[in-house]
């Protein structure tokens, strides 16, 4: 009896041995492997792995103002094209509402962002103007949920071009106020301005602009704290970005309560009236010192 017991503790002892042998003999996670590892669980908290990209204008709708040198359909298509194939290389899924130089009616970018559910909508245009002093990018959103993405891309952008920062702005626009999907429109510049018309020219520059764009939608940081009107640029530093729900930045920029066209016209009548009301009072009141002052005068002569 004791010497079956002295096999079992040796069998025992045997298996407890050969399973630490064999636990530290299997291969730790490399930090390649870690780093697979985080970049998939960034990948899962991702907004949405689906981007609808929608070039601005196309076909017979040039964009810009009468008689502008350069087309926004052309740029705008050009940009979104780039912008496609990096976020096709960073493992998005991608929807364009156009691919080539034909004419989108708005309902229907409205509809082809509708029907791919639990997408982002990214609109991009070019901004013009009929002063060829203003210039900068700008960037717009509607929906709540989309704050803290176009803060993402607004800040990349501004860091990646020379141009003003001219803020974000929440406007109802129809292809951000009909969407279903967080939406955001990105004004790259003004095409009217000679310095940014001349830098959308060039093929560089658009796929920067798009590089950027891709990174705001990935939730990079931003380089920010540049001098972007200057010719020397000093050393930039990172921005973290923000989560997708929730945003607050001094980028955004307040707008005051927009009036009713007809309560304005009432206003601007009444405030008419008031001051012409003001102007004969006051002609009554100098009409009627001037004839005391004339009254007063031959009585004194009289005198």
């Amino acid at each position: 009896m004791p010497q079956r017991f002295y096999h079992l503790d040796f069998v025992i002892t045997w298996l407890s041995v050969a399973g630490l042998a064999c636990a530290l003999a299997s291969p730790r996670p490399s930090s390649a492997a870690q780093s697979k590892s985080r970049e998939a669980s960034a990948q899962t908290s991702r907004p949405s792995t689906l981007v609808v990209i929608d070039a601005g204008h196309g076909g017979f709708d040039r964009g810009g103002i009468p008689r502008q040198r350069i087309a926004e359909k052309d740029m705008t298509l050009d940009v979104a094209l780039r912008l496609r194939k990096k976020l096709l290389a960073a493992g998005y899924r991608v929807v364009m509402t156009r691919d080539s130089d034909v004419f989108v009616p708005l309902p229907g970018r409205v509809a082809i962002a509708n029907f791919n559910r639990n997408a982002i909508f990214i609109c991009i245009h070019f901004n013009s103007a009929t002063r060829t002093g203003a210039n900068g990018v700008e960037t717009y959103y509607y929906r709540r949920d989309a704050m803290a993405l176009a803060a993402n891309i607004h800040r990349n952008v501004i860091a990646g071009a020379p141009s003003e920062n001219r803020g974000i702005r929440r406007r109802g626009y129809y292809v951000l106020r009909k969407t279903t999907s967080p939406g955001v429109l990105v004004e790259c510049g003004f095409l009217t301005n000679p310095a940014e018309g001349q830098l959308a020219l060039t093929s560089d520059y658009r796929d920067k602009l798009a590089e950027e764009i891709t990174r705001g939608i990935l939730g990079k940081p931003a380089l920010v704290a540049r001098a972007p009107a200057s010719r020397y640029y000093p050393p930039a530093t990172e921005a973290e970005a923000q989560p997708f729900n929730s945003y607050v930045g001094t980028d955004f920029i307040k707008v005051p309560p927009e009036r009713s066209t007809a309560r304005h016209r009432k206003s601007s009548k009444g405030a008419r009236s008031k001051k012409s009301s003001n102007h004969r009072t006051a002609q009554k009141t100098k009409s009627g010192g001037s004839a005391t002052v004339k009254r007063s005068t031959s009585e004194k002569s009289e005198d």
